[in-house]
């Protein structure tokens, strides 16, 4: 959103307000990038919102990682590496997604109030950062692959091609993108079956062969336990994905009586069900990679373009070269204008808490684009299995943490039953979710490289999983949930004269039904004298009134006075959500 003008010099009672740039105010462009998406602009029905989740969801590098797993270590290992890794994405997916569409809140900030404090979270929102740009840069990668196959473009050109092509998409947010996803989805999933159903009809024997392929393994293609874990582990990697899906179902519309049936269906579809749809995309590269070995080799069977020239070969060969080329180039754009989105808005919440200052989440369009322009530039496709293999021991570590508060700690009543992300209300770190990713990284990191042995080393994202969700309720458990909330939720007394507090309860404020349900459904802040929604409020004693989570976010004079003037030791954790009211 904004370049700030600073305001005026200082406490004890700072006056002026702030004021952010054209790009940060405009809603279109900023998506709420750092802020609970209001329910005046959650517009869009759960069909939509979902359609648009999954047309993120139609990258090929699938193909490119189910064809170098099948290649690697053969039919066996390959499909129970694929098959195992996608169980684990679709569990650990339910929880995340109901919560993020429940309080209409990103990765990030269901990150906050999920065990990793305010600051806590900052580490996080790079490593999702990372994920966006690094499979931004593989995607990319694929499309230069057929630019330079299709119409004899430079690889480096490419590059550059495939990274601008994308940008006027992503600058208008879910508003482009939810149009863009809708009206492709169709031609997609059509030409992505297309040379399967080509293939049955016309060489129906090949998928009975496909079991019997070895590729490069020394074990065949009959089942090794080393090639389950490191094929599942590059698989893993993608169990970042979710956070994607979420920066989309943030925009779902409120759960109702009338449209709950379609609520969980858009949630669990475009949710965790994305990985239903990612490994038969893996599935069917490992299929193509075989399909194809025997022409190309098993250096390039993996190379998504190669899969499917060869593939519309098989039913239009004299436009297969052409057709393929369309079909990675429209692919491309689907899944890197989401990379691109989703990078923009965790590189707007890294550098809001670390400079106060927000230029708007379009600048961090581009920085996020640049990084990926920069490691394709370097050739990271020919270290495909490396850099995933690496990614997911951090990876599955943070989703693990996050996990097991929302299904663990939270239904045992050791962190609170709601997502409070607000910075007035949350210590900088949690130890019970931080903690506990930092460990389990390092130990699995540590496996990664051989520090327990070759097996340590395959199965060393499973190692950071089961060490995330063991750790994460022990350290709830330990630390009696202290660290989730600094301060109670006492926006109620800007509605009411006074509060009545209840030391007994350590700072719970006790605010009646009947105040609430005539409370106004949304309040201005006093620092921008803007209205929001009231689950994106706080109440501010450095201002004197209620300020929205943004200037509450960047906000720099007041050295969180608000939780220091607090009486001393936990919070009780069963303090009532403050949703928006109609």
């Amino acid at each position: 959103m904004t370049e700030i003008v600073d305001k005026q010099a200082a406490p004890p009672t700072p006056p002026g307000s702030r004021t952010y740039n054209e790009w940060a105010r405009n809603d279109t462009l900023e998506d709420y990038s750092l802020r609970y998406a209001p329910k005046s602009f959650r517009r869009w029905s759960p069909y939509v919102v979902a359609t648009t989740a999954l047309g993120g969801i139609a990258y090929l590098a699938d193909f490119a990682i189910g064809g170098s797993i099948a290649v690697s270590h053969g039919f066996t290992s390959a499909m129970v590496a694929i098959l195992t890794a996608a169980v684990v994405i679709f569990l650990t997916g339910i929880p995340i997604s109901y919560y993020s569409a429940k309080y209409s809140i990103d990765m990030d900030l269901l990150t906050r109030g999920a065990g990793f404090g305010y600051l806590g979270s900052t580490l996080t929102s790079v490593i999702y950062a990372s994920f966006t740009f690094i499979f931004f840069a593989l995607e990319g990668s694929i499309m230069a692959q057929a630019l330079e196959l299709g119409l004899h473009i430079p690889l480096a050109l490419g590059y550059v091609i495939c990274s601008l092509v994308v940008l006027p998409l992503v600058v208008y947010g879910m508003t482009a993108l939810s149009r863009m996803q809708v009206w492709t989805q169709p031609v997609w999933l059509v030409l992505m079956v297309a040379p399967f159903v080509s293939i049955a009809i016309q060489e129906p024997e090949k998928f009975g062969k496909f079991t019997h392929f070895a590729g490069n393994s020394p074990t065949g293609s009959s089942l090794s336990m080393i090639g389950v874990g490191a094929g599942a582990g590059v698989a893993l990697s993608l169990i970042a994905q979710i956070g994607e899906q979420v920066d989309y179902l943030r925009f779902m519309p409120d759960k109702t009586a009338a449209n709950g049936r379609q609520w969980w269906a858009a949630v669990l579809s475009a949710g965790p069900g994305w990985v239903v749809l990612g490994a038969l995309k893996q599935i069917g590269g490992a299929f193509l990679a075989f399909y194809i070995a025997g022409s190309v080799g098993l250096g390039m069977a993996n190379e998504p373009i190669q899969q499917y020239v060869h593939g519309f070969g098989t039913f239009a060969a004299p436009v297969a070269l052409g057709l393929a080329t369309f079909f990675v180039i429209l692919s491309q754009i689907k899944i890197n204008s989401t990379n691109a989105y989703s990078g923009s808005l965790s590189w707007s919440n890294f550098f809001s808490r670390l400079t106060h200052r927000h230029p708007g989440r379009v600048v961090y369009i581009f920085l996020n684009v640049g990084i990926a322009l920069a490691l394709m530039e370097f050739g990271v496709f020919g270290f495909l299995n490396t850099v995933l293999g690496f990614y997911s021991n951090v990876a599955i570590a943070w989703i693990g943490a996050v996990v097991a508060d929302l299904v663990v700690n939270k239904p045992l009543g050791l962190s609170p039953s709601y997502i409070e992300f607000k910075r007035a209300h949350l210590h900088h770190f949690n130890p019970v979710g931080f903690g506990s990713m930092l460990i389990a990284s390092a130990v699995s990191i540590a496996a990664y490289f051989g520090a327990f042995g070759t097996y340590g080393k395959a199965f060393s994202p499973f190692v950071a999983l089961v060490l995330a969700m063991v750790l994460s309720p022990l350290f709830a458990v330990v630390t009696k949930g202290r660290y989730y909330i600094a301060r109670a939720n006492d926006l109620g007394e800007l509605d009411m004269g006074a509060a009545h507090m209840d030391a007994a309860h350590m700072g719970e404020v006790h605010i009646s039904d009947a105040h609430m349900s005539d409370a106004p459904s949304t309040l201005e802040c006093s620092v921008c004298v803007t209205a929001f929604e009231r689950p994106d409020m706080a109440n501010c004693p450095f201002h004197h009134g209620a300020v929205c989570s943004l200037c509450c976010s960047l906000e720099k004079d007041c050295h969180d006075s608000c939780k220091n003037t607090r009486a001393a030791g936990p919070v009780e954790l069963a303090i009532p959500t403050l949703r928006a009211t109609d």
